[in-house]
């Protein structure tokens, strides 16, 4: 599971760091100043949670406590926040009713914070 948790970390890392890069120069041209605002905070969200991902595999490798449900939470938070986020941004653009996803944004964001909760819990 800790290689798994570094794979994924640096895997939303690098993809954070291409689509961040599609935002600055390709979606500008594409998508509203609301919308393009929206993508960024989705990608700034992804590297927050890239790099939490990178420290909890280093953690998991030098200690000896269990940091898979913290893992997981920040995985699939990370998911559904940033990637409906990113959907959303397209849905003028694709003109394309999107709006199921709007509920699956604060759930990614629940577990996010749930994820941060227990890594609070484990250091206290």
């Amino acid at each position: 599971m800790k290689e798994t948790i570094l794979v994924i970390g640096a895997f939303y890392g690098a993809s954070a760091v291409m689509l961040g890069a599609f935002g600055a120069h390709a979606f500008k041209k594409i998508l509203s100043e609301e919308r393009l605002s929206s993508f960024e905070t989705g990608v700034r969200y992804q590297m927050y949670h890239a790099l939490l991902l990178l420290v909890i595999g280093l953690l998991a490798h030098t200690d000896s406590g269990n940091y898979d449900k913290v893992a997981w939470c920040v995985i699939i938070g990370t998911a559904l926040f940033s990637f409906s986020i990113y959907f959303l941004s397209f849905k003028d653009y694709w003109k394309i009713n999107l709006r199921f996803l709007g509920p699956v944004t604060p759930i990614g964001g629940l577990f996010l914070v749930a994820g941060w909760v227990l890594l609070l819990l484990k250091f206290i």
